[in-house]
This record gives C-alpha cells, structure tokens and sequence, in this order.
C-alpha cells in the first residue's frame, strides 16, 4: 500500500520549517519527505491535508488497558483504599472475556486519541495480547507480578509461569507489533526472591522491565524504613532488576540518589500527571528529573484512575503543572513537551524506529485538525498542540502505515458492537 499525504504542516523540530510538505508512505515506512510535488498516480491513495499538523502519532507509556471497565468505579480514595477497598476486590472477578472486552474497549479509546502503541501491565495479558492483533495497535504487554512468601522459587510462582507462557507464545508477534515485558507491581508487593529471578529471566532473554515506583510518600518513607535505607528505586537496582531496559511509572518521590541511579541504568520515567494529581499522591518533579538526564515519557496510568486515555490530555496538563508547582511559567516550555508523548514513549518501549518523522521510520502518524475552532490563529504548530488542541481534533490515526481512524470511522473495529459487548461485559460481572 503507498499513500501519499500532501500539504501537510509538521511540527517545527522535524526541521522543514512551516511550509506545507509531501509525505510518501510505502507499506509501513516513511519514504518521502519534501516539498516536491509526486506524481499522485503512483499512490494507492491520496490524502489532502489542507496544512494540518501531521505528526508522530502518541505512544501511552504506562497504563492497565482493562481497567476501562472499571472507570468511575472508586472516586475520591486515596491510593491504598483505592486499592483494598475498591480495586481489588472487582478484579477478583475478572475472566479472559472481560479483560478482552475491557483491554479492545480502551484501544478503541487511544486510537480516536491519536495514540498507537501502549505499556500495558496487568492479568489476562493473553486477552490483552488477542485485542491487539485484532485491531491494529503496538503494545508492550506483561503480567504483572506480585509476591508475598519469603522464599518463593520460581518453579512454583503460578503468576510468573504465566509471564512466561505469554512471552513464549506472543513476543514479536502481529509483525512485532506486540511486544512481552516482565513486570514486578512494586516494592511494596514482592519480595527479594521473586524480584531476583523476574530480573534474571528478564535478562537472560532479552525482555524488558516494567515497575512502579516511588508514587506516594507513604510508599517511599515505607521503604527506607522496610528496605535498611533504600528507595525503591535503589531496592530494584540491589536485586539486579534495573540490569535490563525499564520503565519505572510515577517516580513522584525520587531522590537525587534515585536519579543517578536511573540515569546510569537508562531508566525511563513515566510521567502520569492525572492519574497521580486525582489520588492525591503528589506530582514528579518534571524539570529535576529532565535536567538528572533522565528520559521521561508520558503514561495515563488506568481509566479507573483518570479516567481517561488521553495522552494529549496528559500532555497538555504537565505543560501547565509545572509551571504553577514551580512559580515559573519557564520551567516547562512548549518545546520540550512533544517528545515526552512521542519519541520518549517509543523508545521507552525499545522501539527505535518509531515516534518520529524521518525517512525509513514507521509510518505511526496522526493528523490533527488545525483548522478546528480552538485552534485558529496557529502563530506555532507547537505551541497549539500544547496549549488549544484537543483530542476531537485528531482526525486520522495510522500504526505501521495502516489507517486505523478517520474522520470518526475506524478501520479495524466494529464499534457498535464492542459498545453492546462492553456493556454485557459490565452488566454480568460488576454490577
């Protein structure tokens, strides 16, 4: 399939200033970029941007994709009661059906977002794994491992057998559209055993790490005392768990000690202003974590704790957040901000041909509508994304060249119905 994209505005730090250009797109790569005019006879299909923003489409580096069923389930809680009280007691009734349904439904959700690809931690990751495929998107998915006996062996730790069928069975499938990570929850859920042979078979096949880390006080002031002075962070880096590739969500307590550590390991840090501000658990510190050298991308964490995927949204807020936290309307520029929900995002992911434009990388791209009211006049394509955009102004999402969304249309799912069955999911067991 070749598509050719013609008088499309790109953001400035593509470096083709502000007149529109040509995108060429042959399979699921990148292969023209320019001002000349192509002979459009030559393409499958030609779209007529009308110089809106065509940009890299949003990798959501942190999130529970199935917890859509569970969005507006348990307000105004602080995390733990969230948890105890809420959470975990509905998640005793999740099946394979509804972490399917749930995972599709929140696809359905980033795709119209303009989002492509997700860092996903959670159970029932084989359903996660299936909605995936079907519909089109990237995923780093993993099964989220907790353990609560001293002395667990790896031979007997059901929840980590599982992780490894799914990384046996799925990795690199859908044309290494789907990607299987290991994943330890948290500190305060595992124990040294378990975190060390998680870590081991991480690295012994080549897989990468997701975490939790340092997202309430409670959590990190805990530790110190549980851990003989150590962070979370500098407890998974004693266990060899940072050895390998990972992405640690919140990090809304680091130290300085913590951020020498992530840097030297290359550690992302996943930034989840929403999910973070409404249980009440505090805000990262953006610019410190920046200016440590530690890359940072963008992640919703859950819909039961945002309620949204929206990584625009999440964008849009750590713009001004820190701006306020800080009393310094330069702490966070425009400029800086796109990367984190780009770039960032997939390279957090190992994916090092995707989230930018450039020849020869993945055609994962989104057009937005800068024609919108909100977002007339447009002195900087940058600036408007940050600043006025919306994510109804997303009209078209494209993964590894194929469109997914458009104009309100999707592609690859049958809407109507994933609404009926969503909803029968929800009736039957959560109600």
């Amino acid at each position: 399939m070749k598509i050719l994209l013609k008088n499309a505005t790109l953001l400035k730090e593509a470096g083709f200033g502000t007149e529109p250009v040509q995108l060429a797109i042959t399979e699921d790569k990148i292969t023209y970029i320019g001002k000349d005019l192509l002979v459009e006879d030559e393409y499958d299909r030609v779209i007529d941007c009308k110089e809106n923003l065509i940009m890299p489409a949003f990798y959501n580096a942190h999130c529970h994709a199935a917890m859509t069923l569970f969005r507006g389930y348990g307000e105004d809680l602080p995390l733990r009661r969230w948890l105890d009280e809420k959470i975990l007691p509905a998640e005793e009734k999740l099946s394979f059906r509804s972490a399917y349904y749930g995972t599709k439904l929140a696809i359905a959700e980033m795709i119209k977002n303009g989002i492509v690809s997700f860092t996903d931690m959670y159970m029932f990751e084989d359903a996660a794994a299936e909605a995936v495929l079907e519909t089109g998107v990237k995923a780093n998915i993993s099964r989220c491992i907790v353990s609560f006996e001293d002395n667990m062996r790896r031979e007997e730790d059901a929840r980590f057998a599982e992780a490894v069928r799914l990384a046996e069975q799925y990795h690199g499938a859908g044309e290494d559209r789907l990607r299987v990570d290991m994943a330890l929850h948290a500190e305060y859920t595992n124990k040294d055993a378990t975190c060390r042979y998680v870590a081991e078979f991480a690295k012994e096949h080549g897989l990468r790490m997701q975490l939790h880390t340092s997202e309430t006080r409670a959590e990190q002031e805990e530790c110190l005392a549980r851990r003989g002075g150590l962070t979370p962070i500098g407890y998974f880096a004693s266990l060899g768990v940072l050895d390998v590739p990972t992405s640690a969500a919140h990090c809304v307590y680091v130290t300085d000690e913590d951020l020498a550590i992530m840097k030297e390991k290359g550690v992302y840090a996943v930034h989840n202003p929403t999910s973070n501000l409404k249980l009440g658990s505090g805000v990262m510190p953006l610019r410190k974590v920046m200016d440590a050298g530690v890359t940072v991308a963008l992640g919703t964490d859950g819909a039961a704790s945002n309620n949204s995927l929206d990584i625009l949204k999440e964008l849009q807020l750590a713009s001004v957040l820190h701006k306020g936290v800080n009393c310094d309307p330069t702490v966070i520029t425009a400029d800086m901000m796109p990367a984190l929900a780009t770039r960032n995002g997939a390279l957090s992911q190992g994916r090092e041909d995707c989230g930018k434009i450039e020849l020869g990388a993945k055609a994962d791209l989104i057009m937005i509508d800068m024609n919108a009211v909100n977002n007339v006049p447009s002195y900087d394509s940058t600036v408007s994304l940050c600043y006025s955009a919306n994510t109804s102004n997303v009209i078209l999402t494209m993964c590894d060249g194929r469109i997914l969304y458009e104009n309100g249309a999707y592609t690859s799912i049958d809407i109507e119905c994933l609404r009926f069955e969503s909803r029968q999911v929800i009736r039957r067991y959560f109600n």
